[in-house]
């Protein structure tokens, strides 16, 4: 075995590499002899210039205070055809009980009504807007796009940690990181058969294109950004031009006669579809908050009117509430009349009468989540918690039931992850990301696996100091078209000065990574 594995030692985790000490797990045969020979200064100087490369193009995160590169590990995560199979049906069929219960929440509430989840989730939801009650959105499709972390258990079992289905971020790493693979290991995306990832622009595209109202033929899309200040502006900026549309900021959208209009160089141009990358409250000063400067005032009206698609819709967040996320196993047999493929982390509703006391009693052994956290933010692993932490996390539930969830802590699965100069297990997660255009969820080939850097620690999340592996799906028979070769040029993610259409260039560069 290689150098930079003497010194490895299996984690009290599923490890995805090695079965046991020594023996690698089949899929990753090629990748081992591909190391092996590998000294660990050299593996450890293809990493800085890796990420010097990403500096060089932009592609960084902030992370306390201050931008770095996006931190990529050399050693990919594999997925054999199996498992991917498994992955992809679970994950669609989440997306469609998720998108049949915002279509009811946003209606007849019929879920409501036969008691599957109670009036009290919905009526208490700080993301339950009352406007986006009755719209019918083209297709029916309020989930354009999707991301459902998923974490391996003790066992090997791969298991839903949570549900994103406002403006899911993130795939644009996956584009990245693969890029950048195939630079370092070209002959083994050969070897491996590994499944491209360079076709999500297009299924995208396709979606949006397929969202549009009724009677448009040729439809307008747009990418409707905050910002270049915005930590995923890096994404917004390159979905754009791999899409070949427009990248937009509010000011740029003008709303008349419940209709939305894009300011060109040619005049008014009309807009059809908004792939919107900001938030419900700053989406509309008419609609949420007035102080909103980055919105377009009137677009809901417009959404409401039949004019525009808004993707993802508006009200989303109702559907990946983390408490709602409790009741998504019960979601998919009510609506689809199926057994979940994939099934929940065990989990705790302390808004419910018995479950507060138990939660309380046990909060030194659990993991407990504010319902409307993000990025790691708010999480408390109460096995690792001091004694000051868990007293109030104790006072903030009791106070507030409804605003937190607890869970069973599991030991996510390891993966060696270079430390130094020697391979170390760190644990990860997977993002995989659905696109749904209406009569098909598609899931991308693999999804992005973050993993968490800091010997121990479980929260995986770039905000907290996290970084990624290349996730590779194996394709059953011969290899697929592959993947393009990075080549380390800057990519033009800036949209051009002027258009096809006339349409000025509406962002500046500079432009940032989550």
């Amino acid at each position: 075995m290689a150098d930079i594995f003497d010194a490895y030692a299996l984690a009290d985790a599923w490890d995805e590499m090695f079965e046991r000490p020594g023996e690698v797990r089949t899929a990753y045969e090629p990748v081992l002899a591909a190391l092996q020979p590998i000294e660990p200064g050299e593996l450890r100087f293809k990493a800085d210039q890796m990420a010097r490369a990403f500096t060089d193009r932009g592609v960084t995160y902030a992370f306390a205070g201050e931008e770095r590169p996006w931190p990529l590990d050399l050693v990919p995560r594999i997925l054999d055809a199996l498992e991917w199979d498994l992955i992809q049906r679970g994950v669609a069929q989440r997306v469609r009980a998720l998108e049949a219960y915002l279509s009811d929440a946003y209606g007849p509430c019929r879920a409501f009504e036969d008691g599957v989840v109670p009036w009290r989730l919905l009526l208490n939801s700080p993301h339950f807007h009352r406007a986006a009650h009755g719209v019918e959105p083209p297709g029916g499709v309020r989930i354009h796009v999707a991301g459902i972390d998923l974490v391996r258990d003790e066992a090997g079992d791969f298991r839903v940690l949570e549900d994103n289905v406002r403006v899911p971020s993130g795939v644009s790493y996956v584009i990245e990181n693969r890029r950048a693979m195939t630079r370092i290991f070209p002959s083994l995306f050969a070897e491996q058969h590994v499944v491209p990832v360079d076709g999500y622009a297009q299924k995208l595209l396709a979606a949006l294109r397929a969202a549009a109202p009724d009677g448009v033929g040729d439809p307008r899309v747009v990418v409707l950004t905050p910002g270049p200040s915005n930590a995923a502006y890096f994404e917004h900026a390159l979905l754009a031009r791999l899409m070949g549309v427009q990248l937009v900021e509010g000011h740029d959208l003008v709303c008349r006669a419940n209709r939305v209009w894009m300011r060109t160089t040619r005049g008014e141009m009309p807009v059809h579809v908004v792939y919107r990358r900001l938030d419900d409250d700053f989406l509309d000063p008419l609609h949420f908050r007035p102080d909103s400067v980055i919105g377009c005032p009137g677009i809901l009206s417009a959404a409401q009117a039949g004019t525009v698609t808004l993707a993802n819709a508006v009200g989303n967040g109702i559907a990946d509430d983390k408490l709602l996320y409790t009741y998504v196993p019960d979601l998919i047999r009510y609506y689809l009349g199926e057994e979940p493929v994939l099934p929940n982390v065990e989990s705790f509703r302390p808004d419910e009468p018995g479950q507060l006391d138990a939660v309380l009693d046990q909060i030194d052994q659990l993991v407990i989540k504010p319902v409307d956290g993000a990025g790691g933010q708010g999480i408390v692993i109460g096995p690792k918690a001091d004694r000051e932490t868990l007293e109030r996390t104790r006072a903030a539930v009791a106070a507030d039931p409804r605003g937190w969830i607890a869970q069973r802590p599991v030991a996510l699965s390891t993966s060696p992850t270079l430390a130094g100069e020697r391979m170390a297990p760190r644990h990860i997660d997977l993002r995989p990301f659905a696109v749904n255009d209406g009569s098909d969820v598609w899931v991308l080939p693999g999804g992005l696996t973050r993993v968490a850097l800091q010997e121990g620690n479980l929260i995986v999340n770039s905000s907290q100091g996290g970084g990624s592996k290349d996730t590779w799906v194996l394709a059953e028979g011969p290899a697929e078209h592959p993947e393009p070769e990075f080549d380390g040029t800057v990519p033009d993610v800036v949209p051009r000065q002027l258009g096809p259409d006339g349409t000025p260039a509406v962002v500046q560069e500079g432009a940032q990574q989550q």
